[in-house]
């Protein structure tokens, strides 16, 4: 089954995670198949928290892609995060 999840990277006490789309029975910092966004829990200032190429996810999720729980959660608030920065009309 195919999943898409994070991988961890960074350093010690410093995450760092790579939203990927891998086989179930990978290893979380395993093989995968595609980069598709990241995120950084720890962003300060101006720099960017989290990215998702929201074409690639949706390319994806049609061919059956399970998104693991955290993802979700981060999809739902990258979406919040694009309706937020659209000029009101």
């Amino acid at each position: 089954m195919v999943v898409v999840r994070l991988a961890r990277g960074g350093a010690k006490k410093r995450p760092f995670y790579s939203m990927v789309v891998a086989d179930s029975r990978n290893r979380r910092d395993g093989k995968f198949i595609e980069r598709v966004g990241f995120y950084n829990p720890r962003a300060t200032g101006g720099e960017e928290s989290l990215r998702i190429q929201m074409d690639r996810l949706t390319y994806w999720q049609s061919k059956g892609a399970q998104l693991s729980d955290t993802v979700s959660r981060l999809v739902k608030q990258f979406g919040r995060q694009q309706k937020a920065a659209q000029p009101q009309e």
